[in-house]
């Protein structure tokens, strides 16, 4: 079938170019976070080249494709200039080790690679890109420098940024066709490369020239009939010099490559290979991209339309005693969702779906009869449960009238403590890795079925496949993950905390938090006013208006208009920062910036928090209800989302005009009960420090014990300003502070900041020997554990990169102690919940915050729920220092008083 390209028919399909050498920096620099497998291999540019091609070969499924590489050595270009390219640092150790293994799994492809000694990859695309001749080009970059290469037949596609640029979008753009942008770099040069161009001309004034006299060689040749001043005086000077850098900044057509597209026809993938590749770099979920790889059978697999089939069904869990069950909804909020269908599993490979509530004419089982059946096995201990996010699954069943008991385990869960550093623990992930099976994905089953979005639409045959695929995978991984957390002395902390704490937070999002509604409404108000006035000053200062939340705008006003220093490029080296820490800087020098932050946190504030909340108060409860997320930070912490409720800011007016808002309803109040110092209790216990241990047994204040100690003055004469050094040194040793941090945080110098560093250290020694004990260990080991053995990996601990290797050190240091104190809060909310049930008392769990947990209490219970309070918390883990509780109440979160 011939490709159709607007009216034109092509003989052949399009020839993918992909300019391998540009992603390769653009994979390796773009991702912000250190990847690295267990050993410490860096896989950076090895994640960001796989996913951009998986990417590529997904969505175009290309029959041509080459990739096309910057050959070593010297250029042509070199012998014109010989400066060309000579402000460029040498490749980074880190991505040249990586370049092998990424042409290993390119060449594993399937994939044509090219390279030609002293030609540039852009040389090969353009040579391949204007002598083809048999169909389309898309050039696969991202590079500015191959705009000039767009034609008829010679488009340029991103699939970083998704965008595709045509030979209009280059004339609607810069208003000149792709061949005059050769003029255009001419004139602005590229410091890239280190190719001058003309002296104070940018690529702003280089367009105006070229759109004005139509090329480079006529406005050189009318150069008189420029107004007389610095531009035409500097382009007379650089007149010589111009065609040189045309010439470097041109494309050469002549590398001696193939043209035609069977060179470069893709060949099936060696899976073997991959497989084989992907596992040593710890990239398993790439071979969940590419095609076939289904490793399980789905033929028993059964459809359950009639009671008498689904009592068979249930009989048999019964007399197995265990299931694996998973819910299909209508949409991935749980307290919303309707119930679509059912899948269980106990004896796998056999599995059942129970259609309830497709859109379908096909017979299906009423809910009652469901209940009915189902419900008892469900709400009934002795009989044991799996699950995949099995949370999720409980809050959506007991919605529908049927309680989940017996829990044991979540493969999600289970997935996490094994590796906690791992960006994700869906079930696709996990089949993956431990079975080597690709799930059948959404996409998938709803292709002949027009794009449904609703599970509710699917065929029942459709369903049944994908449910009870995800109930049998979830049974299978059940069993190796289960056996790999006692191999890794994980199962104790997996299910005497992990799985009862996920009953505590479906109980505790289920509950939700009340919020003043009205509060809200006028809090938007007010925020929304203030921006008004935000904006009018911020205008005023800037000498007229532009568009604040546009960095261009705002970088034109701030370094042209205002004349401010520019202190750094943008990440992507396109212009200059307005980031936090940059306009944090400029207000220093002018009080447009401090305007600018002002208007952005107040922004942020009443689009998350205000109008956001607004959003997402439950019409029936009045209330928000929070997800509480067990898997998602490495160090063991909870984290919250939809709404984010950890991050409301505590120290500013705004944000505790907003916790206001959270409030008790009539009758009751709201309890805090937050651990005191936990992170420096904590690293007492770990570093058994005397002078450490000593202060929290004592009660002293640990900061000013610090500033004394540090500052060489009695307690008494600690200043504010000393206990506030002390409090960041503190907190910063425990985070793994360098010296360089601690100077940036206190706003002097490095050396004054090593100096407080050593003295802490003096005053201290436990905690230095500790340090290096860890560190020790972890680089032993490649491991650290807490205090109830949750384990991180630390790969890049020997690292031979100084800066990854640091920054390993300072995470093998810093889990420990955050991994503890997570450990502590939550054995402290299994204790407290369990306690709160017993008693009978009418309080319940709303909030879990760092440290802090939100309780609603009856007034007349607020001096029994407090002392249970204290009594469970601070009596959660036995430290060789004390843990210290204290307990505040109010109407609502930000009126909170000590009782």
């Amino acid at each position: 079938m011939p490709e159709k390209r607007g009216l034109k028919t092509y003989r052949a399909p399009a020839l993918y170019l992909v300019d391998a050498s540009s992603y390769l920096y653009r994979a390796f620099f773009a991702i912000r976070e250190h990847l690295s497998t267990r050993d410490g291999f860096p896989t950076k540019a090895i994640f960001g080249i796989t996913n951009m091609l998986v990417k590529v070969l997904r969505e175009k499924d290309p029959e041509f494709l080459a990739m096309v590489w910057d050959a070593p050595g010297k250029t042509f270009r070199h012998d014109l200039y010989p400066k060309y390219k000579a402000n460029r640092p040498p490749m980074p150790e880190e991505l040249s080790r990586q370049i092998p293994h990424v042409r290993e799994i390119v060449s594993a492809l399937g994939l044509v690679q090219v390279e030609v000694e002293g030609y540039e990859a852009d040389d090969i695309i353009a040579t391949i890109s204007r002598r083809h001749k048999e169909g389309p080009v898309v050039i696969v970059s991202g590079d500015k420098d191959l705009l000039q290469l767009l034609g008829p037949d010679v488009t340029l596609w991103d699939p970083m940024k998704d965008e595709v640029v045509d030979e209009a979008t280059v004339r609607e753009r810069f208003g000149l066709p792709p061949q005059a942008l050769l003029d255009v770099q001419a004139l602005s040069g590229d410091p890239t490369d280190n190719i001058p161009g003309c002296q104070g001309v940018g690529p702003k004034t280089a367009i105006k020239l070229i759109q004005t006299y139509g090329s480079l060689d006529t406005l050189l040749e009318r150069l008189d009939e420029l107004p007389k001043g610095r531009l035409a005086e500097t382009l007379r000077q650089e007149k010589s010099s111009l065609p040189l850098w045309r010439r470097l900044v041109g494309l050469a057509d002549d590398a001696p490559v193939p043209v035609d597209s069977e060179s470069y026809r893709r060949q099936p993938p060696d899976r073997k290979r991959l497989k084989e590749i992907f596992e040593r770099f710890e990239l398993a979920r790439f071979l969940t991209e590419l095609g076939p790889g289904k490793a399980i059978s789905f033929e028993e697999y059964a459809l359950v339309q009639d009671r008498g089939t689904l009592e068979a069904w249930a009989a048999a869990i019964r007399e197995k005693g265990w299931v694996v069950v998973d819910t299909e909804t209508t949409s991935e909020f749980p307290l919303s969702a309707s119930l679509v269908g059912i899948s269980i599993c106990a004896s796998p490979p056999a599995a059942a779906y129970v259609p309830v509530g497709h859109e379908t004419s096909e017979a299906q089982i009423p809910l009652a009869t469901v209940r009915e059946v189902l419900a008892p096995i469900l709400a009934d201990p002795a009989v044991r449960k799996v699950g995949q996010n099995i949370k999720y699954d409980l809050l959506v069943l007991e919605r529908h009238g049927m309680g989940l008991a017996g829990i044991e385990g979540d493969t999600m869960i289970a997935s996490y403590l094994l590796n906690p550093s791992r960006r994700q623990h869906n079930l696709g992930e996990i089949a993956q890795e431990y079975l080597g099976h690709r799930m059948t994905s959404f996409r998938e089953v709803t292709a002949d079925q027009k794009r449904i979005k609703n599970f509710a639409r699917v065929p029942l045959a459709l369903a049944r496949d994908y449910s009870c695929e995800d109930a049998h995978v979830t049974a299978l991984a059940a069993d190796i993950l289960w056996k790999r957390l006692r191999e890794d002395g994980l199962w104790d902390l997996f299910k005497e905390v992990e799985i009862p704490l996920l009953e505590v937070l479906a109980r505790m999002e289920k509950t939700g938090i009340l919020v003043d509604r009205a509060a809200l409404l006028d809090l938007s108000r007010e925020f929304g006013e203030r921006l008004g006035v935000l904006e009018e000053e911020i205008h005023t200062l800037a000498g007229g208006p532009f568009n604040i939340n546009s960095p261009q705008q705002l970088a034109e006003v701030l370094f042209v208009r205002c004349g401010l220093p520019q202190i750094k490029k943008t990440r992507k080296k396109t212009g200059y920062s307005t980031d936090v820490e940059v306009l944090t800087e400029l207000a220093r020098h002018h009080p447009l910036p401090e305007r600018i932050l002002a208007y952005r946190n107040l922004q942020k504030l009443k689009s998350t928090y205000v109008d956001g909340l607004l959003s997402m108060i439950d019409p029936k409860t009045g209330r928000v209800h929070t997800s509480f997320n067990q898997t998602v930070t490495a160090t063991g912490r909870l984290s919250s989302s939809e709404p984010n409720l950890q991050n409301i800011p505590v120290r500013t007016e705004e944000g505790r005009r907003i916790r206001a808002v959270f409030t008790a309803p009539e009758g009751s109040v709201l309890v805090s009960a937050d651990y005191s110092q936990i992170d420096l209790r904590v690293l007492a216990h770990y570093s058994r420090d005397p002078a450490l241990v000593s202060a929290f047994h004592a009660g002293e204040d640990i900061h000013t014990r610090t500033a004394s100690e540090v500052f060489g003055v009695a307690p008494g004469l600690v200043t504010p300003e000393m206990r506030r050094v002390a409090k960041t040194v503190n907190f910063g040793i425990v985070y793994g502070m360098s010296a360089f941090g601690l100077a940036k945080e206190l706003g002097i110098g490095r050396r004054e900041a090593q100096e407080f560093i050593n003295r802490y250290f003096s005053t201290y020694p436990g905690v230095k020997r500790y340090m290096e004990e860890v560190v020790a260990a972890a680089r032993e080991k490649g491991f650290v554990t807490t205090i109830l053995g949750r384990r991180r990996a630390i790969p890049d601990i020997a690292s031979p990169v100084k800066s990854v290797r640091e920054f390993a050190e300072r995470t093998a240091i810093n889990t420990p102690i955050q991994g503890t104190a997570a450990d502590i809060i939550k054995v402290a909310m299994l204790r407290v919940d369990k306690a709160l049930r017993e008693r009978g008392l009418g309080a319940r769990i709303l909030l879990q915050v760092h440290d802090e947990l939100v309780i609603e209490v009856p007034a007349a219970q607020v001096g029994d729920v407090s002392d249970l309070l204290k009594g469970e918390m601070e009596n959660a883990m036995e430290l060789i220092v004390p843990l210290s509780v204290s307990v505040k109440q109010g109407p609502d979160w930000a009126s909170l008083e000590d009782l």
